[in-house]
Parts: C-alpha cells; sequence; structure tokens
C-alpha cells in the first residue's frame, strides 16, 4: 500500500507540474504570437524593399519626380510616400561630431606611441572602424538608387562620403545621363585594360581612364551646391520639420548635426523657420509640402472630394469649404489660403462632438468660388457635378437675373446639389425637399448654359 500511496503522490505532483507548464505556456502564447507578428511584418518590410529595389533598378534614368511617379502608379500610394521611397541616402557617418577619416588619421596617429599587446589591438580596432566605414559607403551608394547599378566602375574612381553626397544631390536628367554615360566608359576601357599586357595601348587606355575620369568629376563638380552653414541649417530644418510634423524648435535644435547644433540656437531656429514659410502653431512647426504646391489645384479638388464641401443655401448663395481638425488642420489651413490667395479663415472653433477644435478656410466671394472651382473642375473624382452647379448658378446670379426663367433654374440647381451632396444616404427624406430622385435626369438636362451663351454672345454682337 505504501507503495501504491508513493505512486499516486508522484503522480499528483506530476500533474500539478504538468498544469504549471501548460500554464505558463499558455501565459507564453499572446508573446509567442507577438514575436511571430514582429517577424512577419519585418520580412513583409524586407520583401517590399526588395520589390521597390529591382523595380526602380528597372526604370530608365529621369529625374526624381518622374520615378516617383511611376513609383506611386506602380505601387498605389502617394507621391510624398514614393518619395520617401526612392530617397534611401543614409544619414552623415559621424563620431561625437567628426567625420570617420579624421577618426583614422587620429587612431594611427595615436597607435605610433604604442607597444606591443596595446599596438596590435589598437591596429584590430582601426581595421573594424575602416570596415563598418566602408560598408557605410556601400550603403551611400546603394541609397542613389540611378547609380547603384554602376557601382562597380563608380568605386574604381575612388569616391568619398562627401562626393557621394554631391553625387546624391544631382537630380535632373540629362546630367545623371551624362554621368552614367562616363561610367560605363570607364568601365568599358577598365575592362579592355585587363586584357592587355603593359605596352603603348595599356599606356594608352590608362590616359583614357584618367581623362574620363577628370570629366566625371568635373560634372559632378559643376552640377553639386555648395551649402552655406546658414543654408544648411535652413536645410536641415526644412527636412526635420517636414519628416516630424508638429516638432518645437527646441526638438529641431537637438536633432540638428554636431557642428550645426554649435552654431545655432532654438531662438535661430525659430526665426530661419518663419522665413522658410513654415508655420508656428502655439510652438509647434509644420510646413505644407511643396509637392502641394506645384500642383495646388489638384491637391484643393482632392481635398474637396474627401474633406470639403460644395453647397449652397436657401437662399442661393454658393458655398465652398475645406475642414481640418488640430493643430496640424489649422497650420494646413493657414497654408492652403497663402497658396491659394482666396478664401476666409475660421480657425479653432468648436466640434459639435466636443474633440478636436475644428478649422475651416471657407470661400463666399462669387469671383473666388469661380477662379477655384474652374482650376480645380478637371481634377475632381467626386464633387466634379456640384461644381457645374454652383458655376451654373453664380453665372446666372451675375448677367441673367432678369431672365423668366431664372428663379425656376435656381430652385432646380437647388434641388441637383442637394441631390449630389445626399444621393448615398438611403435614410435621405427627398419628400422634404420636393424631390423627385427618379426624374433627377431632367434637372440635368434642362441647363441653360447654352442658352446663356446664346446670350451672351448675342449682347457682344
Amino acid at each position: 500500500m505504501t507503495n501504491i500511496g508513493t505512486v499516486t503522490q508522484d503522480a499528483r505532483v506530476l500533474a500539478e507540474i504538468e498544469e504549471e507548464e501548460a500554464e505558463q505556456a499558455r501565459d507564453n502564447v499572446p508573446k509567442v504570437e507577438e514575436a511571430a507578428r514582429l517577424e512577419q511584418e519585418k520580412n513583409d518590410a524586407l520583401n517590399r524593399l526588395n520589390q521597390t529595389k529591382s523595380f526602380l533598378d528597372g526604370l530608365p534614368i529621369r529625374d526624381d519626380s518622374d520615378i516617383a511617379k511611376l513609383v506611386s502608379i506602380e505601387y498605389k500610394t502617394n507621391l510624398t510616400d514614393a518619395k520617401k521611397a526612392i530617397s534611401n541616402y543614409p544619414d552623415t557617418y559621424e563620431i561625437q561630431g567628426q567625420d570617420v577619416p579624421g577618426i583614422i588619421k587620429q587612431m594611427r596617429y595615436y597607435r605610433r606611441k604604442l607597444k606591443g599587446e596595446d599596438r596590435i589591438d589598437m591596429s584590430d580596432s582601426i581595421e573594424n572602424v575602416i570596415k563598418a566605414y566602408t560598408d557605410y559607403l556601400d550603403k551611400c551608394i546603394d541609397g542613389i538608387y540611378w547609380v547603384r547599378k554602376y557601382k562597380i566602375p563608380l568605386k574604381k574612381i575612388g569616391y568619398n562620403e562627401k562626393s557621394l553626397r554631391k553625387l546624391n544631390s544631382i537630380k535632373d536628367e540629362d546630367t545623371r545621363r551624362e554621368l552614367i554615360d562616363k561610367l560605363c566608359k570607364i568601365w568599358e576601357i577598365d575592362l579592355n585594360r585587363r586584357n592587355e599586357p603593359y605596352n603603348k595601348q595599356q599606356a594608352t587606355l590608362a590616359k583614357e581612364f584618367t581623362k574620363t575620369k577628370k570629366a566625371f568629376n568635373v560634372i559632378v563638380k559643376k552640377k553639386s551646391i555648395a551649402y552655406s552653414t546658414k543654408d544648411e541649417l535652413k536645410k536641415q530644418i526644412l527636412d526635420i520639420v517636414c519628416n516630424v510634423p508638429g516638432i518645437s524648435s527646441r526638438q529641431i535644435h537637438e536633432q540638428l548635426s554636431y557642428n550645426l547644433h554649435r552654431k545655432s540656437s532654438p531662438h535661430i531656429i525659430a526665426k530661419m523657420a518663419k522665413d522658410q514659410d513654415i508655420i508656428n502653431i502655439d510652438g509647434a512647426h509644420y510646413k505644407v509640402s511643396d509637392d502641394i504646391k506645384k500642383n495646388i489645384w489638384a491637391y484643393t479638388a482632392a481635398f474637396i472630394d474627401s474633406d470639403g464641401y460644395i453647397t449652397m443655401d436657401k437662399n442661393n448663395n454658393p458655398r465652398v469649404g475645406l475642414v481640418a481638425t488640430g493643430n496640424r488642420g489649422k497650420a494646413f489651413m493657414i497654408g492652403m489660403q497663402k497658396s491659394l490667395d482666396c478664401g476666409r479663415l475660421h480657425l479653432d472653433q468648436k466640434s459639435p462632438q466636443d474633440t478636436r477644435p475644428v478649422n475651416r478656410l471657407n470661400f463666399y466671394a462669387q469671383d473666388d468660388i469661380v477662379k477655384l472651382l474652374t482650376k480645380c473642375k478637371p481634377h475632381f473624382k467626386l464633387k466634379g457635378n456640384n461644381a457645374n452647379v454652383l458655376l451654373e448658378l453664380i453665372r446666372m446670379k451675375k448677367s441673367h437675373k432678369k431672365t423668366d426663367w431664372y428663379s425656376e433654374r435656381c430652385d432646380e440647381l437647388y434641388k441637383l446639389m442637394k441631390y449630389y451632396n445626399h444621393s448615398d444616404n438611403t435614410k435621405f427624406d427627398w419628400a422634404k425637399y420636393d424631390i423627385d430622385i427618379d426624374n433627377i435626369s431632367k434637372l440635368e438636362n434642362n441647363s441653360k448654359i447654352s442658352i446663356m451663351d446664346d446670350l451672351d454672345a448675342l449682347a457682344k454682337a
């Protein structure tokens, strides 16, 4: 019986241990799942990165804006994300504010004073720094997507970090093509030199190699821009604000490179940010992207489609507006008004849900609305019909108020506007506005545009 009792007790102990292990395993399941999820996200990111690299390598030599459009179409993303995807050039490699070649030079100078094991250890440290810096230079070349396929001839030229940064600053297609042509020629010369013994032909090829290399360097030097300290500070401020919207002057100062950090202060940064049209909202800095300003009407049309409105009130007054929330939205509305050069700002309004403040850029003047809608009309995806209604309404109000069909057509346009704004709402009360949605086409076909064209033509005759 004693043996049986012992066995039973051991079995109970084992069961308890197994239960504890099972409980621990259950507790670890979320951690394991989270680790698996993170690993999967990492692999997905690497796959996307490799796909983007392969796609870029297969493209012809173009300038950055054209390449960004192709990437945007291929991966169904916006231009801002596409430009970030093609811009992978690493940050400056510095150790405590000094460049790596300078550090290596100091280490070699210090090594002269050492002997024995200390000298050997210092040599190993120098080799490790050189190896890490070599890997960094390889990443720099890989970061210049349009030249990384020509890494072999570029290395033959013996480019350093400063030269690669200049090369990365070249954006126009013609210069890029000219440089690639020189690299291909260097590659060809180098291949021919390998097959030749040391003779007159070898000397001729060496001379041609040197000449082509010099021509390559001249092109880079001619096109690269030498920034002053002030220009470099402005450039870094702009880059930081664009990458981190809402950042303060003090935070910008902390993110500057060592040399610029020493030569600036938060007060100087705030002043230089203002000069660059960076908007300051309660100490937070925001910048409307230059890409938006290049095609402001297309972007405004997209914004109205998503977060804006085109309507008319009961008194037949046209109304167009953009809406955004929070400080970032406030800065964006201020920037849009400056870019469009029209509209009236209504900032920090209380929201119906009493959440973040609402900021609006509204357009009331008829001339402003005509200008806005005419420029945006080719780019509308959702509210093109709304724009047509307002443009017809404003034209009627300006020149054809005395016609016998004016009042009736205004009522029809009001009904059309209600229909376009609420056609996707299955619960909307159409009877409240005396709208027969089955006969909307009659209202659309009753446009007075052609009649106004004829009347205006007669008036001019």
